[in-house]
């Protein structure tokens, strides 16, 4: 089954170039199921890219999900034509009465800077705090993970000294989560960020599992244990010239970047990456999306609200 988004989204016509099944409104509205609603709160300056990474996984699935975009009032992004955001997200008072099965909360490039001092730190804090009763299953994704961890758990983010840029392989601990159906005993996944937490920090928190961690990245995948929440900080949702891009970009602001580890080949930039994510990546959507939202979510949104 499809995805159902607007029919002059950007991230339509990219997909069904790549012969992904996107639904009309009109079609998916002559359908006799519920779909999954599904909330993505996109702190992305590239907003266009994140919201095609983000819906081809979420495409994935015999499901239909009914996605929608939400933005910041309490800041505008400059990386994004105005008109963008006008034609197709929404604000948290558009959707504040409402209730979804499914929100992910996305990355942001806020590296070394204190929650506290990011402009639209209080209105995500509320966002956060309405999804405890409005939203069945919330997906934390990098900056995102340790917003959620920080303002649910207390657990502060740590700086590194150096970036941690490249693809690192992982060793699953919770072998039987559903959330691992299909995937490689040690998966590969990106990581892009200059913070983390520590597992001694997450085992310090009794409500808190870790599902995944890499030697060399750390903690990577963290769950509550009645799954209302999960935390991840690798980017399985990326594509393959992601890392590159950003590699180059940070190259030309005269900032020095490390080359990303284990991502070109001989770490040469000019050889070009190959992707060895991919798989893990639809796997994870597909299983967050079937296991933790559709065969747990209320048929009537409007109980959410009594789960907590």
């Amino acid at each position: 089954m499809p995805i159902k988004i607007m029919d002059s989204l950007p991230a339509t016509a990219t997909l069904e170039n790549e012969n992904i099944f996107v639904m009309t409104e009109y079609r998916a509205m002559h359908q006799d199921i519920r779909p999954l609603s599904v909330l993505i709160l996109n702190l992305m300056p590239t907003k266009i890219v994140t919201e095609t990474q983000l819906l081809r996984k979420l495409s994935n699935t015999p499901l239909q999900v009914n996605v929608e975009l939400l933005k910041t009032a309490s800041y505008n992004p400059t990386h994004i034509d105005q008109s963008h955001l006008d034609s197709f997200y929404v604000t948290f008072d558009d959707v504040k009465d409402r209730q979804f099965d499914g929100m992910i909360i996305t990355g942001a490039p806020l590296d070394y800077i204190k929650f506290e001092d990011v402009n639209y730190w209080d209105e995500v804090c509320k966002i956060m705090e309405w999804g405890k009763t409005h939203v069945h299953c919330t997906f934390h994704l990098c900056w995102g993970a340790y917003a959620g961890l920080y303002y649910l758990y207390g657990i502060q983010k740590r700086d590194r000294d150096t970036k941690l840029s490249g693809i690192y392989p992982h060793e699953i601990l919770k072998k039987k989560s559903p959330l691992f159906r299909g995937f490689d005993d040690v998966f590969y996944a990106p990581h892009s960020r200059a913070t983390e937490v520590l597992r001694e920090q997450i085992e310090a928190v009794d409500e808190l599992e870790i599902l995944a961690e890499s030697p060399q990245a750390g903690v990577a995948m963290v769950k509550t244990k009645d799954s209302r929440h999960f935390f991840v900080t690798c980017h399985l949702e990326y594509d393959g010239d992601t890392l590159a891009l950003e590699y180059y970009r940070d190259k030309e602001k005269g900032m020095n970047p490390k080359i990303p580890e284990n991502y070109f080949p001989d770490d040469n930039p000019d050889n070009e990456p190959v992707v060895n994510w991919r798989s893990a990546g639809q796997l994870l959507f597909s299983n967050w999306l079937n296991y933790y939202v559709y065969q747990t979510t209320p048929y009537d949104l409007r109980k959410i609200s009594q789960e907590k």
